[in-house]
């Protein structure tokens, strides 16, 4: 297993969210990123963990830390486990009162969970064979491939952008 941290959250070019997991200095696969193609609500979660911003209602994976805090289970680690026809699996590991216990997630909301938990994030060296690619601000050779980073500035625009929303949102907006 390969130690990584979120090295940031990406746009692809027809503007589908990405979080680049970068192996910490010193571990196998380093100069390589692995991206995983995650929905705009679990890359806003990430970034809102990373950034250690406060939202005025929790989101899906702040309730989660709280739900394992109220039973006394902590989040050991996450990992990243297998790459199936291009979907990649992921493991939360928690110590429990009733010994480990090992659940099966999408690495989003895994990768989110940690953020926010101070957890580490493992990658399989074979999803990290099979999946990573050079650490370069763009990858790929032909278009369809390439991965545009995100500048801190613009994540941060869209975060600002997120907190206002749930500032101003009404229930009654959603009522058809």
């Amino acid at each position: 297993m390969i130690l990584v941290r979120v090295a940031g959250v990406a746009l692809d070019p027809t503007g589908q969210h990405v979080i680049l997991l970068k192996p910490v200095g010193g571990s196998p696969g380093e100069g390589r990123l692995l991206p995983i193609w995650i929905g705009a609500q679990e890359a806003t979660s990430i970034l809102v963990a990373i950034e250690g911003a406060d939202v005025p209602r929790p989101l899906a994976h702040d309730l989660m830390r709280s739900l394992l805090d109220s039973v006394g289970a902590t989040v050991t680690a996450v990992a990243v486990t297998r790459i199936d026809e291009g979907t990649f699996y992921a493991e939360v590991t928690l110590a429990t009162t009733f010994g480990e216990r090992v659940v099966d997630a999408r690495p989003s909301d895994a990768v989110a969970l940690a953020s926010r938990v101070d957890a580490p994030i493992w990658v399989s060296e074979e999803v990290m064979q099979d999946a990573g690619v050079l650490d370069t601000v763009t990858v790929g050779d032909d278009r369809d491939d390439e991965v545009d980073i995100v500048p801190d500035e613009v994540a941060r625009e869209r975060l600002d952008e997120f907190k206002r929303f749930l500032d101003d949102v009404d229930p009654d907006d959603f009522r058809g």
